[in-house]
Formats: structure tokens, sequence, C-alpha cells
């Protein structure tokens, strides 16, 4: 519930649709979830690289990078989490109207929290893209020593280790970084988007 009181929503001049046609391209939601580790923001960068090298403007929003600024005052309890994956939903849509493509590499391990981000946009503007690598093989990685610290008990409350992952069940893309090369993965995801005539 809001608690900002005496406010009016201001409409823009310039409706999204008219900034879609400015760009040149949709524009749309790639939500990357998966495991710490699963190679979520290796993908989603590469994605956008891709992307960006066929005149669609994109950004990526980063799980980590998004704590250092916007999300500081946020911890890693569920109700944080929640509060966290809502931010990020909301600046998803922004960008959404400003015309661009944004794509979003948060574990966001909670099928409610995503459930929700997707209502806050129009219908074929959120795009999941689930992740999937083996809890085992991302131990294995472990890029940032995130699962040694949580086996030894120096963090709390980490996904897949003590707190829960809730994988999508009906994502519209699955790549599997165990099975796939990160080429592969990014040619999975140009694929759908150029099938739904998105790119």
């Amino acid at each position: 519930m809001s608690k900002s009181t005496n406010i009016t929503w201001h409409e823009s001049g310039i409706n999204k649709e008219a900034r879609r046609q400015q760009n040149g391209h949709y524009s749309f939601v790639l939500w990357f979830t998966g495991l710490s580790g699963s190679g979520k923001s290796t993908v989603a960068n590469a994605v956008a690289q891709a992307l960006f090298e066929k005149n669609i403007r994109n950004y990526v929003l980063d799980g980590d990078n998004i704590r250092f600024g916007l999300n500081k005052n946020l911890g890693f309890s569920a109700e944080d989490r929640t509060e966290n994956i809502r931010r990020i939903g909301e600046v998803s849509k922004l960008f959404v109207d400003s015309g661009q493509v944004v794509l979003t590499a948060f574990i966001s391990p909670f099928k409610e929290d995503r459930t929700q981000v997707r209502e806050l946009l129009e219908a074929d503007e959120f795009v999941e893209v689930y992740v999937e690598c083996p809890l085992e093989e991302c131990e294995k990685r472990d890029p940032k020593g995130l699962y040694k610290k949580a086996r030894s008990g120096e963090i709390r409350d980490f996904t897949g280790i003590d707190s829960p992952y809730e994988a999508p069940e009906n994502a519209e893309l699955v790549v599997n970084t165990f099975n796939q090369t990160v080429e592969e993965c990014v040619e999975t995801v140009l694929a759908y988007l150029t099938n739904k005539k998105f790119i």
C-alpha cells in the first residue's frame, strides 16, 4: 500500500507506442532468474551485446549492481527480497514505457514476486527466462565464494542452501548453462524474440 498522499498521475505527452516507433523496435522485459552462479548475468549481458549490435536499445539491471545504489538499504530477508524485486519491477516498467528492452539478472527466488512483476506489465511485455543449472554445479563454480560462506554459516538465508528457490513452472524460455554454451543460450533467446517479432 502506498504511503504517498496528495499525488496525481501526470500523463506524458509522448506515449510508449511513439517511443517504440522512434526506436524502431518493441519494448519488453527479459527477466533472467536462477540460482547464484547459474550464469544469469553472463547470459543477460551476452544477449544485451547481441541486441546492441542489432541497434536495439537495451539496458541490463544486475542484481548486485542495483544493491550498490537503488536498493542499498535492503538486506536478504524474505521481506527485503520481495521489496528488491518490487522496485526492480517498477524500474523495468519505466524502461518498457521508454521504448527500450530491459534485461534483468536477479535470483528472484519467489514465484509470487516474479508474478507481481509480470502483472505490472501488459501482455507480451514480460519474458521470463529461467537460467537452469544444478545446485551442485553452481556451488562448484561459486564465482563470488558465496556458497562456501553459506556452508560455513557466514551467510544466512542463502538461496539454495537455507532459503528456497522456487523454479519457474511456465517460463517463456529455459536455457541450461550446464548443457549449453553461452553462445547457444544467446541463440535460444534471440530465436524466441525473432519468432515473436519482438526484434
